[in-house]
């Protein structure tokens, strides 16, 4: 269990520092395409968005930090319910606002630092309280509710320009964080690693389509101005769901007599990652 809550802290600090890279590295590319070339027509435009993105070192830097916080939330999920790891994920924020802090000399206020220390008290609560990963498969209708989420997402992420300025933010954000949360549920619903039962099992598709469309539709809200919404959003979607799922259909729990700790630290660690939501993007 200890090596699991590393594992969580661990990923939080990657996706937390490549946060601060990959949207510096988007709004770069959304200004190099100057006004009109692509950031809110159509269809193409934001995975346009993405290849721009792609060619800024920043952004190669902040997917390879990616890479290693997904191997570090794999095997956090192996051994932690996802009620947990969720929520710690959601703490990369105040990793985000200490990094910009030191990094980008931005100046956090007495609220934001208490909020920090709200979200590691949360996942010290958080870890108290938490038991080992439920032992259920999972019925097979949730590996096709994944995978039908995953390209909701991915049709989202494309069509996001077209959709109203006064919602694309809240809905982008909210769209990358089902994509985040479909990635943690897929993982449990991968019982097996052999090529065979790889290339057979539809969570792996839901996996692989949703961490993509998730990356999508978060680089097309990091450069529409205004972050606080969508990142709040995201925060949202990648917890609330997942812990429920992980509880009613995959059999997480707590340690004997501490359900209401973890209740209380899941709460407080996501609230104070919403106050820090801000910090989903890099200041300009």
């Amino acid at each position: 269990m200890l090596f699991g809550m590393v594992c969580a802290l661990g990923a939080a600090v990657c996706f937390g520092t490549a946060t601060v890279l990959q949207a510096m590295a988007a709004r770069a590319a959304a200004d190099a395409a100057g006004p009109g070339s692509g950031s809110g027509g159509g269809p193409g435009g934001d995975a346009a968005l993405l290849l721009r993105a792609l060619r800024q070192w920043r952004y190669i830097a902040g997917l390879a930090l990616d890479g290693l916080g997904f191997l570090l939330q794999i095997a956090a999920l192996r051994s932690l319910p996802i009620y947990a790891v969720g929520a710690a994920l959601a703490a990369s924020l105040a990793v985000t606002a200490v990094v910009a802090a030191r990094l980008l000399r931005v100046r956090l206020s007495g609220v934001e630092w208490a909020s920090v220390g709200v979200v590691c008290a949360g996942l010290g609560m958080l870890g108290l309280a938490s038991g080992t990963e439920g032992e259920r498969a999972g019925p097979d209708a949730l590996r096709y509710a994944m995978l039908a989420t995953a390209l909701g997402v991915l049709v989202l992420g494309l069509l996001g320009g077209r959709l109203p300025e006064r919602v694309r933010g809240l809905v982008l954000g909210l769209g990358a964080g089902f994509g985040f949360g479909v990635v943690e549920v897929s993982v449990r619903l991968v019982d097996e690693v052999s090529v065979g039962a790889l290339v057979t099992n539809v969570a792996v598709y839901a996996l692989v389509v949703g961490g993509g469309a998730a990356f999508l539709a978060l680089t097309s809200a990091l450069q529409r101005g205004a972050v606080t919404v969508p990142t709040a959003g995201m925060v949202i979607g990648e917890t609330l769901g997942p812990a429920v799922i992980g509880v009613v259909c995959l059999g997480d729990r707590t340690r004997e007599g501490l359900g209401w700790l973890a209740v209380a630290g899941f709460g407080v660690a996501v609230v104070g990652a919403l106050a820090l939501a801000r910090f989903g993007e890099a200041p300009d």
